[in-house]
């Protein structure tokens, strides 16, 4: 048997059931007449759909990524503009500038020169300086003729410019004839004279201190023959050997030994040594740079005196 707390009177009921019925019919009217609309109301839809939010000013464009960060811009493949070369040379040399390793010529006609070489030029400054009673690095000793000069380090060669002439040219024409006796160290810049002031005289005057030359190998005219001297403490066992007036610079000497010809090696104070004593007080080879050969025989050895032979090299 039912509860009575959960009946209702039939009078209420009633009541109720004619307006839903009512509230029923007005939807079933309203719903056709929304059928009935053209585009079936599909307008108002769309438009609600495509509404932007209120907020979308602060929103970004690009929609985050999951880190919260907008993906990166890929980067551009176009190829970048290429810079120059660090080969190439921001400025050509001036013309007539010669490279400082720039290979001097050959020269076919002396194949036992050095740096300097018949035949060529060379471009340098000329300075002067008391040359006293002519010695110098080349250890020649004394000399009554002060048309000297001296070489700079470069050129020097290790004693190898020792006794050579050379002509020396000024800017206006003039020009002196001097023989290397000396070594200018540095500050002498290769290519540069270091002449005799009685030298540099011939070319401008001394208060000039500084002028602009070119200057080449010479092979002069000359009676005079080779002389050989021993350096001081030399004997059967070790002896240093100078050769002195040679017309053409020295490229070689050798002694005589049992089975030939032995070189011996050029010292910087222009000196050849044998440090064993071979073929010390023997027969000598005496070879300029044109490769010329002349040998000298019975040479003593008799420390520090100059003694004269009967042999010279050819004019060239």
């Amino acid at each position: 048997m039912a509860s009575p707390s959960h009946r209702r009177p039939r009078g209420k009921r009633r009541s109720l059931l004619v307006p839903a019925v009512a509230v029923a019919a007005v939807g079933l009217l309203v719903s056709l007449a929304v059928a009935l609309t053209p585009d079936g109301g599909s307008g108002t839809a769309r438009a609600a759909a495509t509404s932007a939010p209120a907020d979308a000013g602060t929103r970004p464009s690009v929609p985050p990524t999951a880190t919260g960060r907008a993906p990166k811009a890929k980067p551009s493949t176009a190829s970048p503009t290429p810079e120059p070369s660090a080969t190439t040379p921001s400025a050509r040399p001036s013309r007539g500038s010669t490279p400082a390793t720039a290979p001097r010529p050959a020269s076919g006609g002396a194949p036992l020169a050095g740096r300097i070489e018949p035949g060529t030029t060379y471009s340098g400054v000329a300075t002067h300086y008391d040359a006293g009673d002519g010695d110098g690095a080349c250890l020649y000793g004394p000399s009554p003729d002060l048309m000297i000069a001296a070489m700079n380090t470069a050129d020097y060669e290790t004693s190898r410019a020792c006794g050579a002439y050379v002509l020396v040219r000024a800017a206006g024409g003039a020009s002196v004839t001097v023989r290397i006796t000396n070594e200018c160290p540095a500050p002498c810049a290769p290519g540069q004279l270091d002449l005799s002031r009685e030298a540099f005289a011939k070319l401008a005057g001394l208060s000039a201190g500084r002028i602009p030359v070119t200057w080449s190998l010479l092979s002069p005219g000359t009676s005079d023959t080779v002389s050989i001297r021993y350096k001081t403490g030399s004997s059967s066992h070790w002896c240093g050997i100078q050769a002195i007036g040679h017309r053409n610079p020295l490229a070689r000497l050798e002694v005589a030994t049992g089975s030939g010809w032995q070189r011996l090696t050029r010292t910087e104070y222009n000196y050849f040594l044998s440090p064993d004593g071979t073929g010390c007080g023997g027969a000598l080879r005496l070879t300029d740079v044109y490769g010329e050969r002349l040998t000298v025989d019975g040479i003593a050895v008799r420390p520090d005196v100059v003694q004269p032979t009967r042999v010279q090299f050819a004019r060239h």
